[in-house]
Order: structure tokens, then C-alpha cells, then sequence
């Protein structure tokens, strides 16, 4: 499934298969869906930090450092701009900045609303509309690291909304793509729960609703303005198509949606 289209406005790449050809036959542990000098564009494995954490487990902020270092054989220590995040059990599209030029620019069209973020998901149940909007208010606890919905008035209230798109709907599951207006902690997770719809292999979130298995959240499109070239960029990964619940359904579907 390899594609690139091209127009003046903006360059979708589904999938890109580029070789990093690194020093003396290196090779990253992980999949580098576009490079130039001032951005990388990567695919975050499921259940790796996206950057370091209390955990200290290896992580793909420390994983491009030494990739950089050694293909590029550069002394002391490497630049690398973490911009976005994702969570942990969450694999898909990230994009990190090469030069702090770059990050400074990336993070300021970030907040300016210039990302599209859009996520694949496989949900418990059928939802009652075919498309939708969820706007809650929610809150961290630190001390658990649990997101919860909360009224607007409780102290440390974010609001938090996304709209959604059944793209197959199997009964017992269903697939959607989600869009982000907001960025909060475990939002996805948190909102489809707040609606008995968790995510599959949410346990944490949707309890004794969830299924058991693999998180089934993927970031499958990333779109954002070139932080140098100001052409728009929009990549898009697949989630595993092989593995359990994703295999049950007609993935391509999500392209198409408008």
C-alpha cells in the first residue's frame, strides 16, 4: 500500500519506504517515513515513550539522538526537538524538528491551530450516529496519572472535544477516525468511555466494558505547514492491519473519509 500524490497545495504521502543507510550498515529501531534537514517524520511504535520519563525505558527521542549522531557522525550532543506527543500504548505518525528553528516554528503553528490530527480507533459497541462532536470537561490526577470528566468549575478543568466518524460498524465493535480540537491527556480513551464506548484493550479506561488486547489507538494522519518551505505536509500510516481488532476491518475506508 504505497502512494504519493502531489499537488499544489499540499503533499500526501501514505506510505514512503525509505531506507536510513547509516554509518558502517546502521539501522534505526524505528520507521522513518520522511527526513529532510530540518524535520523527521517517524512511525512511534506501540508501548514506546515518545520522549524520556520517570520509567527511563528506552524511548524514540533518545532513538532519533543516536540516529542522527551516528549517521550524520556529529560530535557531542545532538539536537533533536520533541514537538508532540504521544501516549505510550499509542503508535503512529510523529513528526520531530531537526534544528530549534524548525521546533520553534512547528511549535508555534501547533498552537496556532495548524495541525490536523486524525486517529483510528476500534470501540466497543455501535454508537447511536454515524458522525459526532464530544466536548467534556476534564481533569488530571497526578497523583495516578487518570484523566477524569469533571465539571467546568472543579479546579484544574480543561475542556476537551473531538469529532468522530463510524467508518465500519461490525455490532460488537466499530472502527472510527477521530479528530482532536484539543489535545488533553488520554483524551480519546477518556471521552469514548464517557460514553460506554471505550477503546478496545482499554482496561484502564473502560473496565469491565473493555476488551483485553492491545490498545487499539492509532495516530494514522499527521498534516502540518513545512516549518522552512511552508508547503503543507500530510502523511498517513496504517495501525497494524495483521493484528487483532484492526484485521477485522476495511482500514482503506479512512482515506476516503471527508
Amino acid at each position: 500500500m504505497t502512494e504519493t500524490m502531489e499537488n499544489k497545495e499540499e503533499t500526501e504521502v501514505l506510505t514512503q519506504e525509505q531506507t536510513a543507510d547509516g554509518t558502517d550498515g546502521y539501522m534505526p529501531p524505528f520507521e522513518i517515513l520522511y527526513e529532510d534537514n530540518h524535520i523527521l517524520v517517524v512511525l512511534k511504535a506501540q508501548m514506546t515513550a515518545c520522549c524520556p520519563d520517570e520509567s527511563k525505558d528506552d524511548n524514540l527521542l533518545d532513538q532519533i539522538k543516536n540516529y542522527v549522531k551516528i549517521k550524520y557522525n556529529k560530535p557531542g550532543n545532538v539536537y533533536v526537538g520533541l514537538v508532540h506527543r504521544l501516549d505510550r500504548p499509542t503508535g503512529g505518525v510523529m513528526v520531530y524538528a531537526k534544528t530549534s528553528k524548525a521546533a520553534a516554528r512547528l511549535t508555534a503553528g501547533l498552537q496556532a491551530g495548524e495541525f490536523e490530527k486524525k486517529y483510528l480507533t476500534v470501540v466497543c459497541g455501535s454508537l447511536d450516529t454515524e458522525r459526532g462532536t464530544l466536548s467534556h470537561y476534564v481533569r488530571k490526577n497526578t497523583v495516578n496519572n487518570m484523566v477524569y470528566i469533571c465539571t467546568p468549575t472543579e479546579d484544574g478543568a480543561k475542556y476537551a472535544e473531538l469529532d468522530y466518524k463510524v467508518v465500519e460498524d461490525k455490532g460488537k465493535y466499530s472502527l472510527l477516525e477521530v479528530r482532536l480540537h484539543t489535545g488533553r491527556t488520554h483524551q480519546i480513551r477518556v471521552q469514548m468511555a464517557g460514553i460506554s464506548h471505550p477503546v478496545f484493550g482499554d482496561m484502564r479506561y473502560g473496565g469491565a466494558l473493555a476488551q483485553k488486547g492491545k490498545l487499539a489507538l492509532w495516530a494514522y494522519s499527521l498534516s502540518f505547514l513545512h516549518p522552512i518551505t511552508k508547503e503543507r505536509l500530510k502523511f498517513i500510516a496504517y495501525p497494524p492491519e495483521t493484528e487483532t481488532p484492526w484485521k477485522a476491518f476495511d482500514l482503506t475506508k479512512a482515506v476516503k473519509i471527508k
